[in-house]
């Protein structure tokens, strides 16, 4: 049907693994910021706001895409540079304590994106939180942020392909319309 192509129903971002990865972020740094920082800390605010944004924002983006190619964009970029902030916190956090980051080749990273590959929710992993330092969690964000990160640039890469070949909302309506009227 010819009204169904230029505003196509988005917003089925749950079931993206990016929007996924980043809701297990959200909720890993929601629980180590209440665990390890100190309340009132502005760092909590600061980690715990760059992580929702983080997810918040592909889920807007994801809703805004069917009437903004540009926005959907911009807002996926956001997620992104958000997701960066909170990187640089859980580095910082390990190098003043003087704690040790992972090597992005190392076993425990290569263990975690295997462990963390199958999890679709938090649950599990929270689960486990306890039994785990500081240190280790803090890895275990960094190394979902740098997984987010990678999916979240094919996002980008998969949005600007898909405005190049369909164009945005005014495109298509224009589009849709003269295949209307030639019926």
């Amino acid at each position: 049907m010819v009204e169904d192509r230029f505003i196509p129903q988005r917003g089925f971002y749950r079931s993206l693994r990016v929007y996924q990865l980043a809701e297990i972020i959200y909720d890993v740094t929601f629980y180590f910021t209440g665990r390890f920082l100190r309340n009132g800390d502005r760092t909590v605010d600061q980690m715990v706001q760059a992580a929702r944004s983080g997810k918040q924002n592909i889920a807007e983006g994801s809703s805004a895409g069917s009437t903004s190619k540009e926005t959907e964009i911009k807002l996926t970029n956001v997620a992104k540079a958000s997701l960066q902030e909170l990187l640089i916190d859980y580095e910082d956090y390990l190098r003043v304590r003087g704690l040790e980051k992972w090597d992005s080749r190392s076993e425990k990273v290569l263990q975690t994106r295997n462990y963390c590959k199958g999890q679709k929710d938090s649950s599990e992993i929270i689960r486990k939180l306890p039994e785990r330092s500081d240190e280790t969690i803090a890895n275990i964000a960094i190394t979902l942020i740098h997984q987010t990160d990678k999916l979240l640039y094919g996002l980008i890469e998969r949005q600007k392909r898909d405005f190049l070949q369909n164009g945005g909302i005014r495109e298509q309506m224009s589009r849709a319309r003269r295949e209307f009227r030639g019926k």
